[in-house]
């Protein structure tokens, strides 16, 4: 396992790193899970992704649960807050009162004394931003959060956070998470050049698409039982036959290099330096195995130009 430093921070993570959105806590059955995790764990993954909102709590209590067996300072764990928590007018956004009230809930749930990244899961246009800072920072201070981070916020919402924090003297936001794999670029344009000049790294998720660039969807008259287009039809809906016609393509690309066409995805990704990590999500143990031996593969400019055409 290779690892990077997040954006302008002292902070190395995992190239690789382990999500849970959509999988612990629900999708996914708890033995497959903690074994994901755990050998996650033990191929070199230092980078774990969760939020309250993944199974209301569920998937922060099975991290927390797996991940307590190691010790403290051999992970780095990342938690989130915005979305709905209840139903009451303060239980979502990123008001002081919603923030605080949700790290502490995070913290609980994960059993631990605080967590490496605290993320704004979305820009909250109710809120202003110095109340969202401060809250963090507040929590920085106290030592129950140690980086701040966004998520899904734009290059202007970032540079508007980061002149907020230097006014009032507050911790600077490091880390950015935004979705990025090779059917959705929009980072490159604005948030990739922005978080190089700004010391803010990007921990991209849904880096395989959903699974469509593992290359398992043949057509979409053939979608695999038990896979998520199988179960979530927002995900078969994003599978169009042109993209997998285009998959087929890249499987051949990597073929050639004789790695799988979800590492040749990875390595792609991982080309920018601003990407400190790819989140991946992991239904089995054996997907962790491949996901991480995409950690170290480069692809020369030769490849990179035929995937460009391809995509």
């Amino acid at each position: 396992m290779n690892y990077r430093k997040l954006g302008g921070s002292g902070l190395k993570v995992s190239e690789i790193s382990l999500g849970s959105w959509l999988t612990y806590g629900g999708y996914v059955e708890r033995e497959n899970a903690v074994k994901a995790i755990e050998t996650a764990y033990d191929l070199g993954v230092n980078f774990f992704d969760t939020a309250n909102v993944y199974e209301r709590g569920a998937a922060e209590v099975l991290l927390g649960e797996t991940i307590k067996a190691y010790p403290r300072e051999s992970y780095v764990l990342a938690t989130k807050a915005f979305w709905p928590m209840g139903d009451g007018p303060n239980d979502r956004g990123l008001s002081r009162k919603h923030v605080i009230e949700q790290a502490n809930a995070s913290l609980k749930r994960l059993n631990t004394d605080y967590v490496d990244i605290f993320y704004c899961h979305r820009y909250d246009q109710e809120t202003p931003l110095q109340e969202t800072l401060r809250a963090i920072d507040d929590l920085i201070r106290s030592g129950k959060v140690l980086y701040a981070g966004v998520s899904e916020w734009t290059a202007s919402q970032m540079a508007d956070a980061l002149a907020t924090a230097d006014r009032y003297l507050l911790d600077r936001i490091v880390v950015s998470q935004p979705v990025y794999n090779m059917f959705e670029r929009y980072i490159e344009k604005e948030v990739i050049p922005y978080g190089e000049k700004n010391g803010i790294g990007q921990v991209v998720f849904s880096p395989l698409a959903q699974g469509l660039l593992t290359g398992k969807y043949a057509s979409l008259a053939d979608i695999p039982e038990g896979s998520r287009a199988s179960k979530l039809e927002w995900v078969r809906k994003g599978i169009t036959e042109e993209k997998i016609a285009k998959v087929g393509a890249l499987s051949a690309i990597a073929k050639e290099l004789e790695i799988t066409t979800g590492q040749l995805a990875l390595a792609w990704i991982l080309r920018q330096s601003n990407v400190a990590s790819a989140l991946v999500g992991a239904s089995r143990p054996e997907q962790v195995v491949e996901n991480v031996n995409a950690s170290g593969i480069t692809l020369s400019e030769d490849v990179l130009a035929r995937i460009e055409s391809i995509l």
